[in-house]
């Protein structure tokens, strides 16, 4: 898929095989500004497609302890992509990318669940996950019920398995372009290991 797709909202991670990974959406900051606040090693920062990234890091691709991040841009929101972490869920790291803005953090894996952060300026507003019922947490864990109860998603009651994927479209107007595995450069980069 192309950027033929940039209108598809996050429909690559409903169709595609993705078995793990968290994405970061930040609104209004550049792809080096994210990785900054995330942590990113400086040194392994650099332009990269994905047969470069594949080349740079192999294996390590897929770490989830000091995870490559790959990063872009679509409409207001600029994007981290974690193919093997959950650095975007640590609230240390949501209340260092929502500084002056706000951030969403979403993470799937194959158990299957979904984890949702949003965070504003600092402070997570509404989180949960739907391992079990949902319960929205945060300081305002009603903030998004408009949206999320015609999703499925209720306090109390089993999430519908993409119904995550579409709150982030709908109440953020949130999308994602998958980067073209050749000639598509995006900022990238290993991100430091989380302090205990």
């Amino acid at each position: 898929m192309t950027g033929a797709h940039a209108d598809r909202g996050l429909e690559m991670f409903r169709a595609g095989d993705f078995p793990l990974y968290t994405l970061t959406f930040v609104r209004g900051t550049s792809p080096a500004e994210l990785l900054s606040r995330m942590g990113v090693d400086p040194e392994s920062l650099a332009l990269r497609d994905g047969m470069d990234l594949a080349d740079d890091f192999g294996d390590d691709l897929y770490d989830d302890e000091e995870p490559v991040v790959a990063t872009g841009v679509d409409g207001s929101w600029t994007w981290a992509w974690e193919q093997g972490g959950v650095h975007g869920l640590d609230e240390r790291i949501l209340s260092a990318v929502s500084r002056g803005t706000e951030a969403v953090a979403l993470h799937y894996n194959e158990k299957p669940m979904y984890c949702f952060a949003y965070a504003v300026d600092g402070e997570v507003v509404v989180d949960f996950d739907t391992l079990q019922a949902i319960e929205p947490t945060g300081r305002d864990p009603r903030l998004l019920e408009e949206h999320m109860r015609p999703l499925g998603l209720v306090p109390g009651e089993r999430a519908p398995l993409h119904g995550v994927l579409s709150l982030v479209e709908n109440a953020f107007g949130i999308r994602l372009t998958e980067p073209a595995e050749v000639d598509d450069l995006r900022m990238s980069g290993r991100l430091s290991l989380l302090p205990e």
